[in-house]
């Protein structure tokens, strides 16, 4: 399995931006698709974001398009998470995943490894 540690969350005031990066180790990274998935206090886990083993393809959440913008850099094992105009209701446990099947996940069962979380906390 790939090994995902999270980083760049913290406290921002609402309409400001923060982005968020998930280094991957162990596994050649490029064989994996990688999600950004996030838990707000009491609510389950939900999908954000997907991006395609080359970058080329990209998926979003209703809540996320427009102000989130994922992205990838294979060269340095790296997956990415904009994230602008934020809003309170984005606080949450911001998780990357990684997925090794062809099509774009977009539920959690589509994903077998996961980082940590990093706190993302959007004050009004």
């Amino acid at each position: 399995q790939v090994q995902l540690v999270e980083s760049g969350g913290g406290l921002v005031q609402a309409g400001g931006s923060l982005r968020l990066s998930c280094a991957a180790s162990g596994r050649i990274f490029s064989y994996y698709n990688m999600g950004w998935f996030r838990q707000g206090p009491g609510k389950e886990r939900e999908f954000v974001a997907v991006i395609g083993m080359s970058g080329d393809n990209t998926a979003y959440a209703e809540s996320a398009k427009g102000r989130f913008t994922i992205s990838r850099d294979n060269a340095k094992n790296t997956v990415y998470l904009q994230m602008n105009s934020l809003k309170p209701e984005d606080t949450a446990v911001y998780y990357c995943a990684a997925d090794t099947r062809a099509n774009l996940g977009v539920t959690e069962g589509d994903f077998g490894s996961w980082g940590q979380g990093t706190q993302v906390t959007v004050s009004s």
